[in-house]
């Protein structure tokens, strides 16, 4: 009795602990994410006098003002970047899902040079000139929303870890049970690996939403239209021009530089580009954090 006494003491203590540092890192995790919310609401002059605190002196929405003093700008971009994230993730873990079930499969022929391939492609490529000749003078894919789609759908990284996660949590008896029963190879896929997949595709659908929502060099690339303009890149020409015009009044002594605020200027872009991605975020933390321990455990 004493013995199981203890064994629920040291589990007690052990929670203690362990919630008592997940609480510190999480505090410290926020707390430059408020510094950064705060910040943006408050003028040039307080943060260039007092800097960065948790707490706002006085509010000042200057920043958000230029930033949305073309509305129309901000939501067609938004509305360009929630269509590439949505429909690159969606085809993404789709064919991924489709190439890591075929390099699982031991009846494949030829799938450990054709998984080699792959892996080749991780170590070299053609270069940025290359694939910026196929892209626009081959492909004819400039300034369609197509080259934003295509231009992260593939990471061979992320079909090794579906094809880990199958070798690892899904028995070849499953597969061979439905062949026996009639199912041919893509409604095995479909009907059968494809929702046993869950937690990896969530975990990694994460990460590709992240990459095609934080993409801009493509559009630095590929894309002149306007309307084509992913949040990133408006938000980033935005800062851009606003630094240009900073420099070029303050020179002429037409304005004073603390007119044009750049630096709150920065941290409320920051604010708009991040902040439907982390509200999105707890809708998949579930899937998110059993995907994670994805080879953790074998036996």
């Amino acid at each position: 009795m004493s013995i199981v006494m203890d064994k629920g003491k040291d589990m007690i203590l052990f929670n203690i602990f362990a919630y008592l540092i997940t609480g510190l890192v999480a505090i410290f995790a926020i707390i430059p994410f408020l510094m950064l919310v705060v910040g943006s609401v408050q003028s040039e002059d307080t943060i260039m006098k007092f800097g960065y605190t948790i707490i706002p002196r006085e509010l000042d929405f200057t920043a958000y003002q230029y930033i949305f003093a073309s509305p129309e700008k901000i939501l067609r971009s938004y509305g360009v970047t929630l269509f590439i994230t949505i429909t690159g993730t969606v085809l993404s873990l789709l064919f991924s899902s489709m190439t890591a079930y075929v390099l699982s499969r031991k009846d494949v022929k030829y799938r450990n040079p054709l998984a080699f391939y792959l892996f080749f492609t991780t170590l070299f490529n053609g270069g940025l000139v290359p694939y910026y000749l196929l892209i626009s003078n081959y492909l004819q894919l400039r300034d369609t929303l197509a080259i934003l789609v295509l231009s992260n759908m593939f990471n061979v990284i992320y079909i090794f870890i579906i094809r880990a996660f199958i070798d690892n949590s899904l028995p070849d008896s499953i597969s061979e049970s439905a062949k026996i029963d009639g199912a041919n190879d893509f409604v095995i896929y479909w009907k059968i690996v494809l929702p046993l997949m869950t937690p990896a595709l969530a975990s990694i659908g994460l990460f590709i939403s992240l990459g095609y929502w934080n993409d801009w060099f493509t559009s630095t690339l590929f894309i002149l239209d306007e309307k084509l303009f992913p949040l990133q890149y408006m938000l980033y020409k935005m800062l851009t021009f606003a630094t240009f015009a900073q420099k070029i009044l303050s020179e002429n002594g037409a304005v004073s530089a603390m007119e044009v605020p750049t630096e709150t200027m920065k941290l409320a872009l920051t604010v708009v580009a991040t902040g439907p991605i982390i509200l999105a975020y707890p809708f998949a933390q579930k899937y998110f954090i059993a995907g994670m321990t994805i080879g953790a455990v074998k036996g």
